[in-house]
């Protein structure tokens, strides 16, 4: 394949893709620097919702994230026009951009391109507006005059891109990737596709979500997909636990600032990681079911893998997907040990969700900051409330406390209800050429 536009490749020459800047926004404390700490102590932040009154709830526990939008320099009008979960994107990205160094460094705008993921958008935004234009749901004919003159924005997703695309001057490819809860590992991937094609030579991408709301703890209580502990928010998530039962409902933002290698090494970027290789399928199967084998996923490690041209041997730890729910961990083990052979019982796991809930969407992305920054500082964080170990998940979950273990490569998956299943594959530059 030969492409003409400049600085792009040929099939001899596959531009790589590296993440040069980080922004987290999560429970437990806002930035990377907070959030990675909450990692590493084992801290759990879920807890009682105080979003709302979830008194009439099955699940009332969250891990709420405590975010002053005006304290992290939003004005009133930002304040006015953006849903949460638009509010999180825009505060990550600055602190993103600002890791990278690029904000000093200059970067041509049509070069520079936003990917963001979201599993539910403006969830808060639109379920208050409803309830407002609905009388609380006492009317079936909404009456629009009472709207918010920025009730459309709300209703379109590619509305996250463009605040994103605004504060980071990116005037290249724009998207929007909502695939349910692998949306924030599929938008880091279609990001990184188009940085490799040549489309972009920077790209802002992660994802979004904002959704611990009347509406969305209905929908998971409707289900019995979230956890009822709760008069023990702190211990209600519990991955690969004997007693687990459900997952926590969360909320966050990780944001990334990518680029292709030469362009980083040239202005004397600090690189996190380089992303090898992505994979997403669908198990074509059940709205929210999952087999309990696990070959979906394990075909998405094995197409990333493939892709990264390392072999199973070299994956140093693996992030896990660990929703707490019976039949995802089941799922996952299974498709590590599919995926990795023998190596899958001598590499370290962990779920990150234990500590911060499952954001939906977003979760994805906060999971790849967790894995660079695992890289970045040789230590494996722990999956926090794991007392009584499955028999049925059998591997190395890294209980309770984190591990130092240096890791040059890292294997983190994503699992969402419609049978998405995505993997992702991040190694050092270095190693990867070795």
């Amino acid at each position: 394949m030969a492409v003409t536009q400049a600085g792009t490749h040929t099939s001899a020459h596959r531009r790589r893709v590296v993440i040069t800047g980080i922004g987290v926004i999560a429970p437990g404390g806002l930035g990377t620097k907070a959030f990675w700490s909450t990692l590493t102590a084992g801290r759990t932040a879920t807890r009682a919702i105080t979003h709302f009154d979830a008194s009439t709830f099955r699940s009332r526990i969250a891990g709420e994230a405590d975010f002053d939008p005006a304290a992290e320099g939003l004005g009133p009008q930002e304040l006015r026009r953006m849903d949460r979960a638009a509010q999180f994107a825009v505060v990550a990205a600055r602190e993103a951009l600002t890791d990278s160094g690029l904000e000093d460094t200059g970067r041509a705008p049509h070069r520079t391109g936003v990917a963001i993921g979201s599993a539910v958008g403006a969830t808060i935004s639109l379920d208050r507006e409803y309830a407002v234009v609905s009388d609380s749901g006492a009317t079936w004919t909404v009456d629009h005059r009472y709207a918010m003159p920025h009730l459309y924005d709300w209703f379109v997703p590619s509305s996250l891109a463009r605040e994103v695309a605004w504060v980071a001057g990116a005037e290249g490819p724009s998207a929007v990737v909502s695939a349910g809860c692998t949306s924030g590992i599929d938008s880091v991937g279609h990001a990184t596709e188009l940085i490799r094609e040549g489309s972009a030579d920077v790209m802002i991408t992660g994802a979004t979500d904002a959704p611990i709301s009347p509406i969305t703890v209905a929908c998971f209580d409707a289900i019995k997909a979230t956890t009822p502990r709760n008069d023990d928010p702190e211990h209600a998530s519990r991955p690969f636990d004997r007693t687990r039962n459900g997952f926590v409902l969360g909320e966050g933002c990780a944001m990334f600032v990518l680029e292709e290698l030469e362009h980083a090494r040239a202005r004397g970027a600090h690189v996190y990681a380089e992303i090898a290789g992505f994979a997403g399928r669908c198990n074509a199967y059940h709205m929210t079911g999952l087999r309990p084998e696990g070959r979906e996923m394990a075909e998405a490690i094995r197409v990333a893998l493939d892709e990264a041209r390392i072999p199973p041997e070299r994956i140093d730890y693996i992030n896990a997907h660990g929703s707490g729910t019976k039949q995802n961990d089941r799922h996952e083990t299974a498709a590590f040990k599919h995926s990795l052979g023998a190596h899958a019982y001598a590499t370290p796991v962990s779920s990150i969700k234990s500590m911060i809930g499952h954001s939906l969407g977003a979760v994805g992305s906060i999971e790849i900051a967790a894995s660079a920054l695992a890289m970045e500082h040789g230590v494996v964080p722990p999956t926090a409330n794991l007392h009584e170990a499955d028999p049925e998940c059998d591997l190395d979950y890294v209980p309770l406390v984190a591990r130092e273990h240096r890791t040059d490569t890292v294997l983190t998956v994503g699992s969402g209800f419609g049978g998405f299943q995505s993997a992702m594959v991040l190694t050092r530059p270095d190693r990867r050429a070795a």
